[in-house]
């Protein structure tokens, strides 16, 4: 599946990305949030992060959504703005306050980590059809959504169940499943997810949350549950990621064509903001038409300078380096080995990796 031309009209781009963005703070040092005295501001929103990633990587690319009139609102707006995103269908609301978290500088993957939310009540939870503009988010070639979007609350499902719903003019639809359970006031979240996702063109969904939110083990299980999209993306951490790719030709096979890439091997850093880069990172190469396989290598490769960096956004490699690495023959590919820095060295880890 490839991204078709762009709509007409002088503001359409290669990508709208609709969500939620929040003000982050890292604590300057490890410890628990009870006991660091400072923090590092940032942002973090799965949806923005695609947007910036998009935008460095040479893409057109505009976030839609909306923001307090405060502080945060403005540098929200701001550094997402520096990042090439066009930002200039984003609302900002009088009466509610930009989002906050803060979180522990540790690892996302262990018990020690901690998270705390301030986004209740946000100024984006109060997206609805009525107060977003439907055509900055249609003039687009792809538009990315996610399951977080959908869990802020009834006016933002709403939103996100007619930008999918079928009807001419709709754009490719991009979702990343994004399963949260500590959003889902109910249980009705799982059963939600399932239905959006099945209406999107494009599908991203992780192992964990297929299995938490699904009770769905393996690729092909989760595929079968997806028969419509177009493509079925299911990641698998360091273990790769496969694309479920419906063909014409195998159209009595509900699997469809399965290219499964593994992972290369990364000394990380942070565990934060790698599936939205590597989401990124398959939609880039999805605009530029190249082959699935080469998809995948992209979404791994973004991935991977998320993975080097502490925050939850980091550029993308430039164009054409991501692209000879892309190229490598399979054997090279699995002796990649990517650390901090990575993307501002070229052809030397080329050089190593093509030599056995």
């Amino acid at each position: 599946m490839t991204a078709t031309g762009p709509r007409n009209g002088t503001d359409a781009v290669d990508v709208v990305a609709l969500g939620e963005s929040m003000v982050a703070f890292r604590p300057a040092h490890p410890g628990r949030l009870a006991d660091v005295p400072s923090f590092e501001r940032g942002i973090g929103g799965a949806e923005s992060n695609v947007a910036c990633v998009l935008a460095a990587a040479g893409h057109s690319v505009r976030w839609v959504s909306r923001v307090g009139a405060d502080g945060f609102g403005d540098h929200l707006v701001e550094t997402i703005g520096s990042w090439g995103v066009d930002v200039t269908a984003v609302r900002r609301d009088p009466d509610r306050p930009t989002g906050v978290y803060f979180r522990t500088a540790g690892d996302r993957a262990t018990d020690a980590h901690e998270v705390a939310y301030y986004r209740a009540g946000s100024a984006a939870s109060a997206m609805s059809a009525g107060n977003v503009d439907p055509t900055a988010l249609r003039a687009c070639r792809v538009l990315h959504l996610s399951g977080i979007t959908a869990a802020l609350s009834a006016d933002c499902l709403e939103l996100l169940r007619e930008l999918t719903a079928p009807g001419p003019g709709r754009p490719l639809i991009s979702f990343d499943v994004n399963f949260r359970p500590a959003l889902w006031r109910d249980a009705d979240g799982p059963r939600v997810l399932l239905e959006l996702a099945r209406r999107a063109d494009i599908v991203f969904v992780g192992d964990d949350e297929a299995r938490a939110a699904w009770d769905l083990r393996g690729g092909r299980a989760v595929r079968e549950a997806l028969p419509e999209p177009g493509i079925v993306v299911f990641k698998q951490g360091a273990g790769g990621a496969v694309a479920f790719e419906r063909d014409a030709d195998v159209a009595e096979d509900a699997d469809g064509v399965a290219t499964h890439v593994t992972a290369p091997r990364v000394d990380v850093v942070a565990h934060v903001g790698a599936g939205d880069a590597f989401a990124a990172g398959f939609l880039s190469a999805t605009l530029r038409g190249l082959p699935v396989r080469d998809r995948l290598r992209h979404g791994h490769l973004a991935a991977a300078a998320a993975l080097t960096v502490p925050g939850d956004l980091a550029p993308p490699p430039a164009r054409d380096h991501a692209d000879r690495l892309a190229a490598l023959d399979e054997a090279a590919w699995g002796r990649l080995r990517l650390g901090p820095g990575w993307t501002r060295t070229a052809r030397r880890a080329e050089e190593e990796v093509r030599t056995p």
